[in-house]
């Protein structure tokens, strides 16, 4: 028997001694219902590992059933008594700001806002704020982060892509006797039919502060969050951006972290963002015992979430005023092989949306299950997961996804994987 998992069990479960009579007492019945043995075997407790021992590479090398069940095992555990507290909060965030050439500004987040206040003509349109949930160390994530990005980059530099397309068109005869690819000529389509805005990104990268489970599951949330949030204030004041043109995307439990963030900027303001989107809210491990903690409505304006392994690393509470569960409740998404993967989804659902000529990728509408979305056959009032989701929308919605890309439905046809311009110099560029 493994002395370091021992200890880690009997220390989640010794909890309760610690508590009051009184919290005891309004305690029991729950914990009693939670109480280990009467779901757990002597020999499954024993191998669930110490926080310690859980990584992103370990639940990357499971199989999708294997992953999600061990880590609804952790959670339960660390919920019998409610008294698993936050102590985690990083010091030295980095924050990264992409440029169309592939480059980007690096800078700790407390020199980013003088950094920004160098860059000619930042923040002029829109900005979205991106908040990492999970470190960039697995490719998985870093693939996904970086198609975030990357559609971002294509749909806010659209001007020189439909310059690029202009010039496909005006071509003289001669040189149009060349081959153009098809990548161009649907590129050049998806160009003139798209309907963006510019706009700058900023990308939060706390995921990289998470270097192993213990730190992920014990992040103080809300003070991260509060962290963030004031720095948000700041650098609306110093660059003179309105707070009506910010949307906030946080992944996993980054999701939660740019709803307290948003919360935070509303209590110091008294304006709240326009927007704030939550891929694959995470579980929350640790929670503060009388406050209330994770992304919820409210939070922003207008308030999505995107539920990609609602068994797995995330969680089925509704965390929006809309929620999206493609292909309904479960440990993953088609096609996702590992919990990890499964929660990366909602990141490349929602890049695939971004990129211009694709915003309505992602037919959805209410219902409560898959079966009742395939009973009605997908029909009731449609909504849109992703960029161009309706802010006037509440409740769940399902929709149905493909297991590869394109993995919207509604998809154009061509490969979505061939762009130009900026993508490409973010393409060569693989080290964010």
């Amino acid at each position: 028997m493994n002395p370091i998992r021992v200890l880690s069990l009997l220390a989640c479960l010794a909890v309760a001694a610690m508590a009051s009579p009184t919290t005891r007492m309004h305690e029991n019945a729950v914990s009693q219902a939670l109480k280990p043995s009467q779901w757990l075997s002597v020999q499954e407790l024993q191998a669930i590992p110490a926080v310690d021992e859980l990584t992103l590479e370990r639940l990357e090398n499971m199989s999708l059933e294997k992953g999600a069940e061990l880590l609804q095992q952790v959670y339960h555990l660390s919920q019998i008594n409610h008294d698993v507290e936050p102590n985690f909060v990083p010091s030295n965030i980095q924050v990264y700001v992409p440029k169309p050439n592939g480059d980007k500004i690096v800078a700790p987040i407390n020199e980013m806002i003088q950094r920004l206040k160098q860059k000619q003509n930042f923040g002029q349109d829109e900005v979205t704020i991106i908040v990492t949930g999970l470190p960039q160390t697995s490719e998985t994530v870093k693939k996904a982060t970086r198609k975030l990005v990357q559609a971002y980059m294509q749909r806010y530099n659209l001007q020189q892509q439909q310059q690029q397309a202009q010039k496909y068109n005006t071509e003289s005869e001669e040189d149009n006797k060349r081959q153009r690819t098809s990548s161009e000529e649907d590129y050049s389509e998806q160009a003139k039919n798209a309907n963006t805005n510019t706009g700058d990104i900023i990308v939060i990268d706390l995921g990289s502060t998470l270097t192993n489970y213990k730190r992920y599951a014990m992040l103080d949330i809300e003070k991260t969050g509060a962290k963030i949030g004031k720095w948000i204030v700041e650098l609306t004041s110093e660059l003179q951006l309105p707070h009506e043109t910010i949307h906030m995307i946080g992944q996993n439990v980054g999701a939660h972290v740019a709803g307290a963030a948003a919360n935070e900027f509303t209590r110091l303001t008294g304006h709240k963002l326009r927007r704030v989107t939550g891929l694959d809210p995470s579980n929350i491990v640790a929670k503060n015992r009388y406050t209330l903690t994770g992304l919820a409505r409210g939070d922003a304006e207008f308030v999505d979430a995107i539920h990609t392994s609602v068994y797995g690393m995330g969680t089925p509470i509704r965390s929006g005023d809309v929620d999206f569960y493609p292909n309904g409740l479960g440990a993953g998404v088609p096609g996702a092989e590992n919990v990890v993967e499964a929660s990366m989804r909602a990141t490349r659902y929602f890049a695939e949306s971004v990129r211009p000529g694709n915003e309505r990728s992602f037919p959805a509408v209410p219902a409560n299950s898959l079966k009742q979305y395939k009973q009605n056959d997908g029909f009731g009032k449609r909504a849109y997961m992703g960029i161009d989701a309706a802010y006037d929308i509440e409740g769940d919605y399902i929709l149905q996804v493909n297991p590869k890309s394109p993995f919207g439905r509604n998809a154009p046809a061509q490969k979505q994987n061939s762009y130009h311009g900026v993508h490409n110099a973010w393409e060569s560029n693989k080290d964010f």
